[in-house]
């Protein structure tokens, strides 16, 4: 390495997950160009790596705020691509970061062209602030982790909704002031018949109990097949006052829904013979549901027209899952033919269905644990890391109005 090269991450090489850092280099030749790498390994041990070349200004700086990469990666002004556009050599990798008590390292590096280190600097992303305390909680059916700000409170509540066990934007919602239970949908369940919504009532309950909870209403933050589960809460159990549904269906989908030990929405399923093969070897299930609108499946569509709570819609507009954009528009037109006004919603074109909190690596295509094959998900890198960062704010911004 040269002593003489500085590579420095502002303001703190110490951040929280969703906080964007600005990467400066000095100390190079005037005008000379170099290589920054990021590197990162998540809870697998899989490696993940991105790349991009600079040319360092008059004064041998280079600042990522300011500059376009050349090329790598990215090609462009783009303060956080080194983050968004860290991939594995592997195809069909998702970053596995979902335990909270773990930061998110990344290994920032400056490189000659011809190879040699110049400097290096090591980014520890946070999921959990300090003071925000960890519990976990098992009550009946119903398990999960709740997270709670630090101070005395008061604080409004929000049940987080995972397919699969996650930590990661629950704990970072947790920092932002608010109490919330992550509850997984799959938990523990791989031969699931139906789903209860019992279960997930029992969750609406347990947050409205805690003695730190500001109000009795409470806010569900749903993707993907949570997004309806979260839909059937506002429509079916009282206290749910705010949801976020994000690329979602409108529909119950998969599997049964009971309530109080009888079923309140069929199953809407889907044809396999529609999933589409690619070269990659990953599938596109996008166009092989069943239309929720079509006679012989209005039974399994969520009433939310019953909700008196609040919704915002986000969808993505190359969700190669299902088609999420056209689900939102189904149920904006609904409320509005039921003369509602309780709802907002936002679309994100060229962003992909994993829509997730922002500056983590972009997942184009990873294994589906439940159809138990590898599928894409769509999207552009760029467009899709900046929906990430728009959608988050206005997640934050939605709770804030509506669970006072």
């Amino acid at each position: 390495m040269s002593a003489q090269v500085r590579l420095r991450l502002l303001p703190s090489a110490r951040c929280l997950f969703d906080e964007p850092i600005q990467v400066k280099v000095a100390g190079l030749r005037s005008k000379q160009v170099v290589t920054l790498r990021a590197r990162s390994t998540d809870e697998k041990g899989v490696a993940f790596n991105s790349s991009a070349s600079y040319r360092a200004d008059g004064r041998g700086e280079i600042d990522l705020t300011r500059d376009a990469s050349l090329s790598g990666s990215y090609i462009g002004v783009e303060p956080m691509g080194l983050l968004w556009s860290l991939k594995a050599d592997a195809l069909h990798k998702y970053f596995d970061k979902n335990k909270a008590l773990e930061p998110f390292m990344v290994n920032f590096s400056v490189h000659e062209e011809e190879g040699g280190m110049l400097a290096q600097a090591t980014n520890e992303r946070c999921l959990m602030g300090d003071g925000v305390r960890r519990v976990p909680v098992k009550e009946g059916n119903m398990q999960g982790v709740l997270f709670t700000p630090p101070g005395e409170g008061l604080f409004p509540a929000v049940l987080d909704l995972s397919s699969f066990m996650s930590e990661k934007r629950a704990s970072l919602l947790a920092n932002k002031g608010f109490i919330v239970l992550a509850v997984y949908l799959f938990l523990d369940k791989p031969k699931l018949k139906r789903i209860n919504l019992d279960d997930f009532e029992a969750a609406v309950q347990f947050l409205q109990h805690q003695p730190k909870v500001s109000s009795k209403g409470v806010g569900v933050i749903s993707r993907s097949k949570g997004g309806d589960i979260a839909l059937s809460l506002a429509a079916f159990v009282p206290g749910v006052e705010a949801v976020v549904w994000i690329n979602g269906c409108s529909a119950n989908v998969a599997f049964p829904l009971y309530y109080k030990n009888r079923q309140i929405l069929s199953a809407l399923k889907y044809d396999i013979n529609k999933v589409m093969s690619t070269k990659s070897g990953a599938f596109i299930a996008k166009y092989s549901m069943h239309d929720p609108l079509k006679e012989e499946n209005k039974a399994s569509l969520v009433p939310i027209e019953r909700a008196s709570g609040r919704f915002l819609f986000a969808a993505s507009e190359d969700d190669l899952n299902w088609d999420s954009k056209a689900y939102m528009d189904e149920m904006v037109d609904r409320l509005k033919r039921h003369g509602k006004k309780n709802f907002e919603s936002v679309s994100y074109p060229g962003a992909g269905h994993y829509l997730e909190p922002p500056f983590g690596p972009y997942c184009p295509s990873s294994f589906h644990a439940v159809a138990g094959m590898p599928v894409l998900w769509g999207g552009e890198p760029r467009a899709h890391a900046a929906a990430e960062v728009h959608l988050w704010r206005k997640i934050q911004e939605f709770f804030r109005t509506h669970l006072n």
